[in-house]
């Protein structure tokens, strides 16, 4: 993740130039470039078809949008990109801006967040947390395939971690799932997951 030096720009700026652009995010009216690489996709891609699958069998009204934006703060320059947004559809009537653009803004529209761990480890680990539970988002997952996170979150000796956080009250309960163990969530307690599962082959 690099910090892309540019004049500061708010929500509205930041929709009109880049909303289309999978690449950006904003954080206090910064432009982030995510840098995002093909094993970093493929491990957001073979997830987001487990997910698929669980929604689909479990017969929710969810989708998981090709491209969604998050604002968790109307006075905050600030709008999140995450790897993969699970929408509930019923919600969406409630939506302020969904008509017009793909930009969510309430809590309760989203049921799951999942980033995938790159560079930007620290921004995922911490303020993420903060925002999307300040937000209300029921369930949040960190895919740190690679075990880059700071040992005061994925513990010693670094290694490959899936944590899966669930909201109570306005904390998150976190549980962290290593290779081998089946992953297990509250939001979608029917999904057949583990982290080898959704590994680069290469």
């Amino acid at each position: 993740m690099t910090y892309t030096p540019t004049q500061t720009l708010t929500v509205d700026q930041f929709i009109a130039k880049y909303g289309d652009d999978t690449r950006y995010e904003l954080a206090d009216g910064e432009l982030i470039d995510m840098e995002p690489t093909g094993p970093h996709e493929t491990v957001g891609g073979k997830l987001a078809t487990h997910i698929g699958m669980a929604i689909t069998q479990a017969d929710y009204p969810w989708f998981i949008p090709r491209t969604c934006l998050i604002r968790p703060f109307a006075d905050i320059a600030t709008a999140r990109r995450p790897d993969i947004v699970v929408l509930d559809e019923t919600a969406l009537a409630n939506e302020p801006l969904w008509q017009r653009q793909p930009v969510i803004t309430l809590g309760h529209s989203i049921k799951l967040v999942v980033e995938v761990v790159s560079s930007n480890w620290e921004t995922d680990y911490a303020r993420k947390v903060e925002e999307y539970a300040l937000l209300g988002i029921p369930a949040y997952w960190i895919v740190d395939y690679r075990g880059l996170g700071g040992v005061a979150f994925i513990g010693k000796p670094k290694q490959p971690t899936f944590t899966v956080c669930q909201l109570t009250g306005d904390e998150y309960n976190q549980h962290q799932y290593r290779l081998g163990e089946a992953i297990a969530s509250a939001i979608l307690p029917n999904v057949q997951l583990r982290l080898d599962d959704i590994l680069p082959l290469y």
